[in-house]
């Protein structure tokens, strides 16, 4: 999840922390918005979901693929 994220827009990325967590937590914030929540969604993001989250939160377009 963490290296969708840094592929898609790593070039606008200023930090990018994981802390560890426990009780089955998985939580996604940018710039102190709650994007993502397992505990809300009550399952497991799938691929690509928390990246385009990201996406529809900054309004920022994905650096091209390679």
């Amino acid at each position: 999840m963490a290296d969708d994220i840094l592929t898609r827009f790593k070039p606008y990325i200023k930090d990018f922390v994981l802390v560890p967590s426990d009780g089955g937590r998985f939580e996604v914030t940018v710039d102190d918005t709650l994007i993502y929540s397992k505990l809300e969604t009550g399952r497991h993001a799938k691929p690509g979901e928390v990246a385009d989250l990201f996406q529809t939160h900054t309004g920022l377009e994905p650096i091209p693929e390679e």
